[in-house]
């Protein structure tokens, strides 16, 4: 049980570093150092298409991360 909870959990982080490797960039560029300051003060729009997919991959991601994490500290080999 405790192979295979281990062997998720490195699925799972390998997978959310590509998922975050391959959003776009918050500021990315000139116009996101010109903007950077307007976009906090104002909001950002909400992202849409494949930036969207991005973001919901990884918070399924991130949540399959930390419970993993925890389920594997809590199932030690004996």
């Amino acid at each position: 049980m405790h192979v295979l909870l281990v062997t998720l959990l490195v699925i799972v982080s390998i997978a959310l570093i590509a998922v975050v490797l391959l959003q776009s960039g918050r500021s990315a560029g000139l116009s996101g150092a010109i903007t950077g300051g307007a976009e906090q003060l104002f909001g950002k729009q909400k992202a849409r298409g494949l930036d969207a997919v991005f973001q919901r991959v990884t918070v399924v991601l991130a949540i399959l991360f930390f419970v993993l994490a925890i389920l594997v500290a809590y199932v030690q080999p004996s």
